[in-house]
């Protein structure tokens, strides 16, 4: 049996159909091995942090339960966020998709590959608001719990959006397996 831990990954679009984007992001997560998606928070709109000028972005949270260890997890992120268009020609530039691992199962490490929690989530509130919407009692490890940290940020330039909703991927029953037909006459191909 695998054992799945919870994390925490903040998802962003700002360009083209965000908000389906967000959406197609949700369900191919969904979609990953050994990975389910727990709790989607509201969608904020928020302008862009540092970088060239370039539309705002839509920004959620998502807590999910997943099997795949966290390299596993950010080279599955990296993929989706290909697949979705995504084209890391500048630092902080505009994107199709961004997925960052902000919290796997409460581990801090320096991994320059994967540094844990993300080493600026604790400064942005467009990733504390939506977190602090589906976790309450959220904690960055090492930084302390998310709602002081808000706190202590504001909400300036982030916006939340009612009129946008992400859905949780739809989780389809198993398919039914039929028993065979019972021998007999009626078995019979005629």
């Amino acid at each position: 049996m695998t054992v799945r831990r919870r994390v925490v990954l903040a998802v962003g679009a700002n360009l083209g159909d965000r908000l389906g984007t967000l959406q197609g992001c949700v369900e191919a997560i969904g979609t990953l091995p050994d990975t389910d998606v727990l709790a989607i928070s509201p969608v904020y709109e928020t302008a862009p942090v540092g970088g060239p000028p370039q539309p705002d972005y839509l920004n959620a949270v998502l807590i999910a339960a997943t099997g795949l260890g966290p390299r596993d997890l950010l080279e599955a992120a990296h993929r989706l966020e290909a697949e979705f268009g995504r084209v890391r020609a500048e630092r902080f530039g505009p994107r199709t998709l961004d997925i960052d691992i902000i919290s796997y199962a409460a581990q801090v490490s320096s991994d320059p590959v994967l540094t844990l929690p993300h080493p600026r989530a604790h400064e942005r509130a467009f990733v504390l608001a939506p977190w602090h919407d589906i976790d309450a009692d959220a904690t960055v490890p090492g930084r302390g719990p998310v709602r002081d940290l808000l706190a202590g940020l504001g909400a300036g330039g982030i916006r939340r959006r009612p009129d946008m909703v992400l859905r949780l991927p739809e989780v389809l029953p198993p398919p039914r397996v039929l028993p065979p037909p019972k021998a007999g006459p009626s078995a019979e191909v005629t």
